[in-house]
């Protein structure tokens, strides 16, 4: 497994410190999936854009139905966050 250093929820600051507010999930934490591009915020706004906007923008899938794809591609790519 690949290793990318990460700049933990408490040490953000700035920038990085607003997206993470923002990123918070109900578990209390934000996902490493969105930690990764803690040294590169513009990259982390980039990527949360693309996810709200696949997973709640205008489609004719239900939200239902991206979550069951978004499943079905974390189990084929053995990816359990």
């Amino acid at each position: 497994m690949a290793w990318i250093r990460m700049i933990a929820e408490a040490d953000a600051t700035g920038d990085l410190q607003h997206e993470y507010a923002k990123a918070i999930e109900p578990w209390g934490g934000v996902d490493n999936i969105m930690k990764i591009h803690s040294l590169n915020v513009p990259s982390l706004k980039a990527h949360a854009f693309l996810y709200i906007t696949l997973m709640r923008g205008e489609s004719e899938l239900s939200k239902a139905q991206r979550e069951m794809i978004a499943v079905v591609v974390s189990t084929a790519n053995h990816c359990f966050y």
